[in-house]
Formats: C-alpha cells, sequence, structure tokens
C-alpha cells in the first residue's frame, strides 16, 4: 500500500525531464506577460545593471587597497582612481545603486509575475470548470488540484527569482571572465584550469546528495502511510490484534529510513569538506601565482584583490547554474501540466445567447439510444433505449444498480453524448439548445446533496446567483426549510461548514430542493432524493419534492419503490434495456415481471 502512495506521488512531482518541443511549447505561456512587457523590460534593465555593479565591486575594491590618500573625503572628486578617498566615494555610490536596482528588480518581477499567474490561474480554472464529465472521470480531483496550485507555485517562485538569477548568473559568469583576463591573462589561464574541474566534482557530489535527500523524504513518507493507514483503521488492527504487527512495520520502515539519513550525513560531511578543502586550496593556488607574478612586477596589490574577488563570484555562479537549470526545467514540467487542461477540448458552455432560448415545455423523447463511457469503451450501458415524456409528466426509473438509471439523468443533464440513437425536446435535438441554456432550464435534487461551505442563503441562492432575501426565503419555506433554518441563532447566515456537515441529512435535503425551487426548472431531476433518510425525514422531504414537482416535467430515480407509487409512469430498467413501461397497477398486475419481483423482494426485506 505504501507503495502505490509513493508511486502517486511521483506521478503528481512536476517532470523535470523535458526535451525540446517541452520547452518550446512552455514557451506559449510567454503571452501572460505581454500586457506587462514594458514593465518586464525595466525589470530586465535593473537586473542587468546590478549584475554590472556587482563585479564593479571587486575591481574598485582593487583600486582602494592600490589607491593612496591625496585629499579630505568631502574634497575628494569622484573619478580619481589613484585617490583613495574618491575610490571610496565611488564605492558608496555602487552600494547606494545597486541597492535601488536591486528594489526595482525585485519589485518589478514580482509586479509581472503575480499579473501573469493570476492571469494564468483564472484561465486554467475557467478552462477545468469549462471540460465535460468525462474529463473528470480520467483525472483525480487531487491532480487537478495540485496543478492549480503546487504547479502554478512552482512557476511563481521560477518567474520571481530563479529566472532574473539564472540570467544574472550567466551575466556575471560572462562579463567576469572578460574582466578576469582585463585583469591578468595568465592568472585567467590558471584558474580556468582548476576551477571548472572542482565544481564539475562538486556539481555530481551534489547530484548524489540530492538524490539521498529524495530517498529519505520517500522512506518517511512511506511510514507517515503506515500511520495514516494504522490511525484510519484503529478498528480493523485492534480486532485482528494485529499491534504488534503493526508497530513493527513501522519500526522497520524507521530502521531504513534512519539507514539512509546517516549515509545521507556522512556524504554531505565529505562534500563539505572538499568544498572547503578544495575552494580554498584553488584560492590559495591562484594567490600564490599572483604572489609570485607581482614579485616579477606583473601584477599590482589591488589586481590581486581584485582577481580573488572576481574568481570567487565566477566561481559561485558556476556552482549555482545546475541548481537554477534544475528549477528551470521544473517548471518546464509543471507548464506542460498545466498546459494540459488548457490544450483539452472544452464543453461549447458559450455557444449561442441563452438569453434568447425560449422556456422548453418538458416534452422528452428517447429515440433508440446507445452509450457506453469513454472510459469503459466494451461494457454497453444503455442498449436501444426508446421512450417518451410529456410535458409535466411525472416519470420514475427504477431497477437493480447498474441498469442504467443515471446514466439516463446523466443524458438528459448532457453531461455525455450517446454515441448512437438521439435526444429530442420539443420535437427538436436537445443540441440545438446552447449548453448553459439548457442546463439552465433543468434541475437536479441528488441523493448525495453538496453544500459549500458559505451560509445557508449562500447556498439556497446558489440556484439563481443574484436573488433577493425574499425569493430566497419563498423558496425554502416550500422546500419545508425555512422553519428549521430559523431555529439557528444565525438563521440564514448560519454556515453549514464543509459540504454541510453542519446540518443533517433531511436538512440538506431541504435546502438542495430550495435552491432548485428558485432555479425554477421546466424538467426536475430527482436522484433517489430520499433513499439516504430516516422515515420521518423521508416523509418531511417527500411533501417538499411533490411541492417542487408541480408542473414540470420530474424524472424521477429511486431504490425504494414506495417513493414512486404516485409517478404517472414508470420505466424499469435492466442491463440497459427497458423491460417495462406503465403505471403501479398495471407493473405490479404483471406477476411474472421485474417489478412484481422487486416489489416482492423490497416487501420482504422490510
Amino acid at each position: 500500500m505504501a507503495r502505490g502512495r509513493r508511486a502517486d506521488r511521483i506521478e503528481e512531482a512536476p517532470r523535470t525531464n523535458v526535451d525540446r518541443a517541452a520547452i518550446k511549447r512552455s514557451l506559449r505561456l510567454l503571452r501572460y506577460l505581454r500586457p506587462n512587457a514594458g514593465t518586464f523590460t525595466l525589470g530586465m534593465v535593473f537586473l542587468v545593471s546590478t549584475s554590472l555593479l556587482s563585479l564593479a565591486f571587486p575591481l574598485l575594491l582593487g583600486r582602494l587597497v592600490d589607491a593612496e590618500p591625496k585629499t579630505t573625503f568631502l574634497e575628494a572628486p569622484f573619478m580619481d582612481m589613484g585617490n583613495i578617498d574618491s575610490v571610496a566615494k565611488l564605492l558608496l555610490l555602487v552600494f547606494a545603486l545597486q541597492a535601488l536596482f536591486g528594489y526595482g528588480r525585485i519589485y518589478t518581477f514580482g509586479l509581472v509575475t503575480e499579473n501573469a499567474l493570476a492571469r494564468l490561474r483564472t484561465d486554467t480554472y475557467a478552462h477545468l470548470l469549462k471540460q465535460p464529465m468525462a474529463y473528470f472521470a480520467q483525472h483525480r480531483v487531487g491532480e487537478l488540484n495540485s496543478r492549480i496550485s503546487a504547479d502554478v507555485a512552482i512557476l511563481q517562485d521560477t518567474l520571481t527569482t530563479v529566472l532574473a538569477e539564472f540570467i544574472r548568473q550567466f551575466l556575471v559568469i560572462g562579463i567576469g571572465l572578460f574582466l578576469l583576463v582585463r585583469v591578468s591573462g595568465t592568472l585567467t589561464v590558471t584558474m580556468l584550469f582548476s576551477l571548472p574541474v572542482v565544481a564539475l566534482i562538486a556539481v555530481l557530489f551534489g547530484r548524489y546528495i540530492r538524490g539521498l535527500s529524495r530517498e529519505v523524504q520517500d522512506k518517511i513518507a512511506d511510514t507517515n502511510v503506515v500511520v495514516e493507514e494504522t490511525l484510519q483503521g484503529i478498528q480493523n488492527v485492534k480486532s485482528f490484534a494485529n499491534e504488534a504487527w503493526e508497530i513493527g512495520r513501522y519500526a522497520w520502515g524507521v530502521k531504513e529510513a534512519r539507514a539512509l539519513a546517516i549515509k545521507s550525513a556522512r556524504w554531505r560531511g565529505a562534500f563539505v569538506s572538499f568544498i572547503i578543502f578544495c575552494m580554498f586550496g584553488v584560492v590559495v593556488f591562484i594567490v600564490w601565482k599572483a604572489v609570485h607574478l607581482r614579485a616579477s612586477g606583473e601584477l599590482a596589490v589591488g589586481d590581486i584583490m581584485s582577481f580573488v574577488g572576481l574568481s570567487i563570484m565566477i566561481g559561485a555562479s558556476i556552482g549555482g547554474v545546475p541548481e537554477l537549470i534544475t528549477t528551470l526545467l521544473k517548471a518546464v514540467g509543471a507548464t506542460e501540466r498545466l498546459l494540459d487542461i488548457q490544450n483539452a477540448v472544452p464543453e461549447p458552455l458559450d455557444k449561442g445567447d441563452p438569453s434568447v432560448v425560449t422556456r422548453v415545455s418538458g416534452a422528452i423523447r428517447f429515440d433508440h439510444v446507445g452509450m457506453y463511457y469513454p472510459s469503459r469503451p466494451d461494457v454497453e450501458v444503455l442498449r436501444d433505449v426508446s421512450f417518451s415524456i410529456r410535458p409535466g409528466e411525472r416519470v420514475a426509473l427504477v431497477g437493480p444498480s447498474g441498469s442504467g438509471k443515471s446514466t439516463i439523468a446523466s443524458l438528459v443533464l448532457r453531461f455525455y453524448i450517446p454515441q448512437r440513437g438521439s435526444i429530442l425536446v420539443d420535437d427538436r435535438p436537445v443540441q440545438e439548445i446552447p449548453l448553459s441554456a439548457w442546463r439552465g432550464q433543468v434541475g437536479l435534487v441528488p441523493q448525495e446533496v453538496l453544500l459549500f461551505g458559505g451560509t445557508i442563503r449562500e447556498n439556497i441562492a446558489y440556484g439563481r446567483p443574484g436573488a433577493d432575501m425574499a425569493a430566497v426565503e419563498s423558496a425554502a419555506k416550500k422546500a419545508n426549510a425555512h422553519e428549521f433554518i430559523m431555529s439557528f441563532p444565525e438563521g440564514y447566515d448560519t454556515v453549514v461548514g464543509e459540504r454541510g456537515v453542519q446540518l443533517s441529512g433531511g436538512q440538506r435535503q431541504r435546502v438542495a430542493i430550495a435552491r432548485a425551487l428558485l432555479k425554477d426548472p421546466a424538467i426536475l431531476i430527482l436522484d433517489e432524493a430520499t433513499s439516504a433518510l430516516d422515515t420521518a425525514s423521508e416523509q418531511v422531504v417527500q411533501n417538499a419534492l411533490d411541492r417542487l414537482m408541480e408542473g414540470r416535467t420530474s424524472l424521477v430515480i429511486a431504490h425504494r419503490l414506495s417513493t414512486v407509487r404516485n409517478a404517472d409512469r414508470i420505466l424499469v430498467l435492466d442491463r440497459g434495456i427497458i423491460l417495462e413501461n406503465g403505471t403501479h397497477e398495471e407493473l405490479i398486475a404483471n406477476k411474472e415481471g421485474l417489478y412484481h419481483a422487486l416489489t416482492r423482494s423490497e416487501l420482504m426485506q422490510t
């Protein structure tokens, strides 16, 4: 089980092994920077300026060492490189400008990044909500949430800091090498023969240690999975008396994590020792060579100091480049995952103007409909289904689990498109009605009511956003919900909690019915709306449902056959086929029929 959890974690991590095509596709996100192109350009000016000023520091420090005092500090001119006070003034100016430009760089890049990511988040979320139901059946909610949160966070760090730092490091390396040659070509050759070798070994060392660190984290995560599973299933653990076995399983994982952590600590210690020895050794070697050049009159003391300072800056930049590249590749992987959402084909929600679509009468006809789900093309859920529903008629769908009842409801809502046959509304194909306009005329009261974590008023008003309080109260009264709502101290402003956990099942159902009443749909779908309720709650909710169904075409899905006795017509399904069609009295009279058998089975269970 732990291994499965770790596989999920690895799958959700941003990919770092990307090809050139992925990098090219990632450049599409640059369109989010275009509205702030001027600000971005200004930020690049600040970036180049801070890079040049940072390189000026070791050069001026060298001049400071070689300069002599000639005047007072206040009287010294700025550009006299032989005057110690002039060089000091220039250094102070460099520090002040670097501070100013550094602030400008951070602010401009932050401004551009936040504006771009705000648009990216909004576009991605909007595109995600416009996906068909088949898309959500094939993708996990946690994975999609990770794309909008974790992947965007990676891009935020990359655009705000890493990209600027990457450009700055290459500027420092390129311009720094040019300045090193100007200071001393001989020392530059000496440095280039020694420093890159050390940097390469350091990179390999660092990569190996990062791999060990990831293994340690994976092992720790595996032990956390053991804890999570054990505590969630503590009843099973104790009923099977497996405390000792679970303790041993956890201890084994902890021991493995400890062994890897100790190994990682040894290599980290060796790495630090290597860096200390080699980096200081390279500096000593360069200084040793520089002293010999000074003794021969080829180099001044200030030049030595400038050269050492530039070498340290270049070495630090070279050492930081691999980590920056790794982070950039993670950002490319995160971009690919976000583009996967944006490249998916959405539903045609904006096709047509919903406001000009007249209200349908509610006549529905299924004409030889065949259906299978995209994720299971080998399993035909509906087979040659044909039936008609008159405007205002109450039709019930009954049958064993998996017979196709909920699939018919999904097709009415156009969550899916049938592979064969057609669905007509008021004698015209349902596809001719703009999708948003059509769903605006269909109401759904499901078995498992999902309430959002706001107030009762907000959840009822979700049926018609912008509805005033009078309309909300009217809908609640018709749904038999007003009384229990007013029993709360905060009334309609009562917060229902996540998924409505503060309310009972019957209360949630009545809020859902009030929401549907406020929407005032022409067609109503009740998907086992009372199956999870006790007898007392079911009666209250059923009364509200009867009021809701008045004057509307209603499609009722039910397992409890007692709730569909008053339907105008009952369709009996089995394995995707309609076996029987008639009223309760007609169907119960057929002792050889499936409806009669289901009714007898229900009576025996009660």
